[in-house]
């Protein structure tokens, strides 16, 4: 038997246990929550310091000092999130890469308003890319022009910077011209278009933005094209925004060879004259469909720039015209504009043109060109009608006595039979 009480004593045991336990665990939940919630707070203001450390270390601060001190605005530019960037390119995925060189890493990505971009990754650990990258920020924001890549933000939040760019879809000029299978669908047409369009952007630059702004890295890997063929100027890294009160600027050399200035490499003298130059050898190369430098070449044809200089100068341009753009009757504008390159690129600065002048040259080029050709259309079918009108008028009866049938002599003429109608 069970001593009267022990029973009483084991139940107000477990209902003194059970509240404990009950107690116990709700304490340790309590505390594993409130641990949690402590931890993830640390983190959190960790990753904001972090944050706000690789903000400054890739030159935020730098930019919201020079920035006011611009006429232009950042009201277009969105400053992206880090996962806004990090989805669209699945973290950076090398699937998605579309290109890379000196400045960076570029990829394709897709954001979730289904707008296709550039998202370009600067290198880590390279401050003069870095520096590179904000210049290229500030010079945009000062351009709007339609054969101007646009810029739609950036994100510096990250370890290394990035900027945001409409995508375009052709890829680059040299891309086609140095492709045999795109090069032969690059028309004389197509290519003077191209030229016209960034001749125009390249003046808009040196003479309608906010200020006058040198690219400093003018060529045909930076020039990209949409699917109608539209150029569109891309890579502003090595752009300079020139002081209304100065012409030129001396900055340390920067610039692809084949496309450098000699006048800027020996004097480091920047001025607009040095995009003029570089212009000029992009005109070379449409005209030629050469690479601008080349080891597989002889010795004086490496440089395509002094050698399609000699070659113009002894009248011997058709020998090296690239041949899907020369077709016999547009030597004469062919020409015409292998002069406008040979003026640009002259040793002196001062004796090329203004691209305001290779603009308006070029575009009264492309709209004389035009003419001729819907003129020389139009006598061809002028021409066609009259043969067919010809014709139809010899198979004709064409008077008493003879018949709609006959023979053509030697020279072309019709010599009619008469028939024998009994008369």
């Amino acid at each position: 038997m069970v001593p009267p009480g022990i029973g009483c004593r084991a139940k107000e045991s477990q209902s003194t246990i059970i509240p404990i336990a009950l107690g116990i665990s709700i304490g340790l939940l309590v505390l594993l929550v409130g641990s949690s919630l402590v931890y993830w707070l640390l983190q959190k203001r960790k990753l904001v310091k972090l944050k706000e450390k690789w903000f400054q270390q890739n030159g935020g601060l730098m930019l919201q000092q020079r920035l006011p001190n611009q006429t232009g605005s950042m009201e277009t530019t969105k400053v992206f999130s880090t996962e806004e960037l990090e989805k669209p390119t699945d973290n950076y995925n090398k699937s998605r890469v579309i290109g890379q060189g000196g400045c960076g890493v570029v990829y394709k990505g897709i954001l979730s308003d289904n707008r296709v971009v550039a998202i370009k990754k600067s290198k880590i650990g390279e401050q003069s890319q870095i520096e590179q990258f904000i210049n290229e920020v500030i010079v945009l924001t000062q351009i709007n022009h339609r054969n101007v890549v646009k810029l739609l933000g950036c994100c510096l939040e990250t370890e290394v910077p990035m900027l945001v760019y409409e995508f375009i879809t052709n890829g680059t000029l040299s891309d086609h011209l140095h492709d045999k299978s795109r090069s032969s669908l690059l028309s004389w047409d197509k290519r003077l278009k191209i030229a016209t369009e960034t001749a125009g952007s390249l003046a808009y630059l040196h003479y309608e933005a906010s200020m006058p702004i040198i690219h400093q890295d003018v060529k045909t890997a930076n020039i990209l094209l949409d699917e109608n063929h539209t150029a569109k100027v891309s890579d502003f890294g090595a752009s300079r925004i020139v002081p209304l009160d100065q012409t030129q600027l001396t900055t340390l050399v920067q610039g692809t060879f084949g496309y450098l200035d000699p006048e800027y490499f020996h004097t480091s003298h920047l001025t607009d004259k040095s995009d003029v130059y570089s212009f000029g050898v992009v005109l070379a190369e449409l005209l030629t469909g050469k690479k601008v430098i080349s080891f597989d070449r002889l010795e004086s044809e490496r440089n395509l720039a002094t050698y399609f200089v000699s070659m113009v100068k002894d009248d011997r341009l058709v020998e090296v015209l690239d041949d899907n753009i020369h077709n016999g009757s547009n030597v004469e504008e062919l020409k015409k504009v292998a002069n406008v390159a040979k003026r640009c690129l002259s040793v002196k600065g001062d004796d090329r043109p203004t691209m305001k002048e290779v603009a308006v040259e070029l575009d009264g080029l492309r709209v004389q060109g035009k003419q001729v050709r819907k003129e020389a259309n139009l006598n061809k079918k002028e021409s066609e009608y009259s043969l067919s009108a010809s014709a139809h008028s010899l198979s004709i009866d064409v008077g008493v006595g003879y018949s709609s049938t006959g023979t053509i002599d030697s020279m072309g003429n019709q010599a009619l039979t008469p028939t024998d109608d009994g008369r």
